[in-house]
């Protein structure tokens, strides 16, 4: 119809994104501009990656001890020396760092690192966001990278290696959206009913997803994808060190049971001018 009959037609958005999820994209990229453009690589990941090393101090482990008797009985390595030094570095510092379990999800190796798990983000994020809102997706995303922490933690209790990346809490993301993203209806569930309204569907119980064909094919291929490539990439030279899938799964299984204590729940009753932002 044109313009010059008194209707103007609405312009589409050029990033269909949520403003939340372009934000923490934006967050993620100034801080690894600074850390490579400014502040150099050592400074911040000293500060703000997690390393399971210094928890480990906690619970009475002593991860100087555990590298020094590995170096004592086993061939020595650069890689291995490097360790050592920094868990002496480590014990002589004495300082948990507990913010870590969070601001590590901040950093990334490399441009190509953030890129991927930008492109992630924006694929189930904005989904997600779309669904919680935006503070409730911000306090879920930080929830999800506690357990990519400890999920790590768990599995690699006296390691000094640093990790780093937000591949947890998008992964948390991925298990989030697959409680109501993959039913009939929904976004990714085939002949989607369009609009906002495809994304406050009644969420699916954890049984329910068993018997969701396209979600249980999601699942599987992420845990196969998961564990490919945490085992496989860096012996294949796809990655230039190991892959911390344990983090991913500990991020996922902290998604897909803490989705009901996010969720707005709401009604499918719900008309395109209520207020998706308050709780049922």
């Amino acid at each position: 119809m044109p313009e010059s009959l008194g209707v103007r037609r609405k312009s589409e958005p050029m990033f269909n994104v949520p403003g939340v999820v372009l934000g923490v994209f934006a967050v993620m990229f100034a801080i690894h501009a600074l850390r490579i453009w400014n502040l150099g690589e050592e400074a911040l990941l000293w500060e703000f990656a997690f390393i399971p090393g210094r928890f480990a101090l906690l619970f009475g482990a002593d991860p100087l001890q555990a590298l020094t008797d590995r170096l004592a009985t086993g061939p020595e390595t650069a890689e291995l020396v490097q360790r050592v030094a920094l868990a002496r570095a480590i014990v002589m510092e004495g300082d948990t760092k507990p913010w870590s379990v969070l601001t590590y999800a901040l950093l990334h190796g490399s441009w190509t690192h953030l890129l991927l798990n930008g492109i992630w983000l924006m694929a189930f994020g904005s989904a997600v966001a779309r669904r919680f809102g935006a503070i409730r997706f911000v306090a879920f995303m930080a929830l999800t990278a506690i357990g990519g922490a400890l999920g790590h933690l768990l599995t690699h209790t006296e390691d000094v290696v640093p990790m780093i990346g937000a591949s947890a809490a998008v992964s948390g993301c991925m298990a989030a959206a697959l409680r109501f993203a993959f039913q009939a209806g929904a976004p990714l569930g085939g002949f989607s009913i369009g609009g906002i309204e495809a994304y406050r569907l009644p969420a699916l119980g954890l049984r329910d997803i068993l018997r969701e064909r396209r979600a249980m094919m999601f699942l599987m291929v992420w845990l196969v994808m998961n564990i490919a490539t945490g085992i496989g990439a860096p012996e294949f030279g796809l990655a230039d060190a190991a892959i911390a899938w344990e983090a991913h799964i500990g991020g996922f299984v902290v998604g897909l049971f803490a989705f009901r204590f996010f969720d707005p729940r709401p009604s499918p009753l719900l008309s395109p001018g209520d207020d998706f932002d308050q709780p049922a």
